[in-house]
Parts: C-alpha cells; structure tokens; sequence
C-alpha cells in the first residue's frame, strides 16, 4: 500500500512523506504506483527547481519526502493540489493509497 502523509505546521501545509508501493500490478505495471510517482515527482519539481523554494528533499527506493522550511501561498497550492488528485485516487483505488495529515511540524524544525 502507498501511503501519503502530508505535514501541517502553523495551520499550513508544510510538506509531503509518501511511502510503499501499491502492488496493483506487476513492477512496470503498476499504473496506480504510476500516478501516484509522476504526481509526486511534478509537485516536488515544480516548488525545488520551478519555484525555486527552499525545502528539503529526499527520494530513496518506495519514498519521497519533502518538507518545506517557509511554504510560500504557491507552493502551499501545490501541495492542496498534490493532495487533491492523491485523495482522488485513494477513492478509487482504497486498497492500494492511503492519505493522511499531521506530522505536525514548526517552521523552525
């Protein structure tokens, strides 16, 4: 199962941790893990390299995680919309995505 867990930090949406595969299908089948990568992948560009906001990030074999120091209105939008489409697809596919908030964290941590 995937699992999304988008981070709030003074009442803001701060980041992103996005864990698991789907299993759907076979690897390089799997259109739901498919989604929910280029997805994450277009979010994750668009703040670092298109915004260019200061977060970290880090991608590693069935994660991505990316946390913002000072979410900017623009890419907090983004973020609402990365969580708007996961949502989406967790309603279709419940078995295989699982979305969730908290991970609460300050602007200064």
């Amino acid at each position: 199962m995937i699992r999304a867990k988008f981070l709030i930090g003074d009442h803001r949406l701060t980041g992103f941790e996005i864990r698991g595969h789907a299993m759907f299908a076979p690897a390089g089948s799997d259109t739901v893990c498919a989604a929910v990568s280029s997805a994450a992948y277009l979010a994750a560009n668009t703040i670092t390299d298109v915004l260019c906001e200061q977060a970290q990030a880090q991608v590693t074999a069935g994660s991505m995680v990316v946390r913002l120091a000072a979410p900017t209105p623009q890419s907090e939008a983004i973020l609402r919309g990365l969580a708007m489409h996961l949502t989406a697809l967790s309603r279709q596919y419940p078995t295989f995505i699982k979305v969730t908030y908290g991970g609460v964290q300050n602007a200064s941590d």
